[in-house]
């Protein structure tokens, strides 16, 4: 029954986040010093349109009314938003909601090979530095563990775009699939794809070295637990010690940290992507700020501010069924 009544609160928790997220746009809207209202007013005056029809677009293109009374426009907004409508972009004159629906596939394919790239990288890694513990092969992984886990990613991208996409021409320098090649399921297709996305995967795995730090610590801590005393009386071979025993319990405790690192790569892909000219959700978030193009840039900012919140969400609802032995204290603690 706690357990239930601790599912129910931290449901609560989520929604109240993305009603404060929804809250915090429309302020941005109606109350960021130097009046982006004035902004989009003089924009569309440049593109020629008539004052008459000035608020009809901005009501359609941020769905506030801009003479509306503030409390009936930020009920209107919450409706809105809630029904999907985000408004229509000022640059793209598309509505955000395709914008961003076209651009979050490609994202989330980097992402997920860039995720699971890197904690498989981290796991396997610093599983062998735990097991040689202060060993030669130990220091000098550590050592490469911490020099990549401290190179920022967009230093890696920028190293990578130098030397491997315009220098050496292995990979593409720009765009997220081939030029001229028909889109469908075809080899030369999906291997430009994988050629395209490679480069901002490989920035990505930076995440690999904080990763194996972790698991080295965690892979320590269970190699002196008394089980394994136990399992080693018992006569079970190493191999056997170190997959069902280190490595599952060493890997639960990092379950949270994968999810929240989720939310984490799409921050950063709004200066990966831009790097890349990836067009992806993080370049249309990042075109959106340089053409002030607001709808745009407030939708791409919830859709990442949600995702961060969801992460953190199946983290906390799904750890308990990962690892048994968090249920109770999940329960106790809330």
């Amino acid at each position: 029954m706690a357990s239930i009544d601790w599912r129910i609160r931290r449901l609560g928790q989520t929604v109240f986040t993305v009603w404060a997220v929804i809250t915090l746009t429309f302020a941005l809207v109606r109350l960021m010093p130097g009046s982006i209202m004035g902004t989009m007013i003089s924009q569309l005056a440049q593109l020629g349109y008539a004052p008459s029809q000035i608020r009809a677009l901005i009501q359609e293109r941020i769905t506030i009314d801009p003479n509306a009374p503030i409390h009936e426009a930020y009920i209107d907004y919450s409706i809105n938003t809630l029904q999907g409508d985000l408004g229509t972009s000022i640059y793209y004159a598309e509505p955000v909601t395709d914008v961003l629906a076209q651009a979050l596939p490609w994202t989330l394919f980097v992402l997920s090979w860039a995720v699971f790239g890197s904690f498989f990288i981290g796991i396997v890694v610093g599983a062998l530095m735990a097991y040689w513990e202060g060993g030669k092969l130990d220091v000098g992984l550590t050592s490469f563990a911490v020099t990549v886990g401290s190179i920022p990613y967009y230093v890696l991208a920028i190293l990578l775009l130098i030397f491997l996409a315009y220098r050496l021409r292995w990979f593409p320098t720009s765009g997220r699939q081939p030029s001229g090649v028909d889109p469908g399921f075809t080899l030369a297709y999906i291997s430009g794809i994988i050629k395209h996305a490679a480069l901002p995967v490989i920035s990505m795995l930076v995440a690999s070295g904080v990763a194996s730090l972790g698991m080295r610590g965690n892979s320590i801590r269970v190699l002196g637990a008394d089980y394994l005393r136990v399992a080693r009386l018992r006569g079970l071979s190493d191999i056997t010690i170190s997959t069902q025993y280190v490595t599952r319990n060493a890997v639960l405790p990092m379950y949270t940290t994968f999810l929240i690192s989720i939310g984490e790569m799409f921050g950063g892909s709004v200066v990966l992507e831009q790097v890349f000219q990836y067009r992806g959700l993080g370049y249309y978030l990042f075109s959106a700020l340089n053409q002030r193009d607001y709808p745009l840039m407030m939708g791409g900012f919830m859709i990442i501010t949600i995702a961060i919140v969801v992460a953190l969400l199946i983290a906390d609802l799904t750890y308990g069924l990962v690892d048994p032995r968090a249920r109770g204290q999940n329960s106790e603690s809330y």
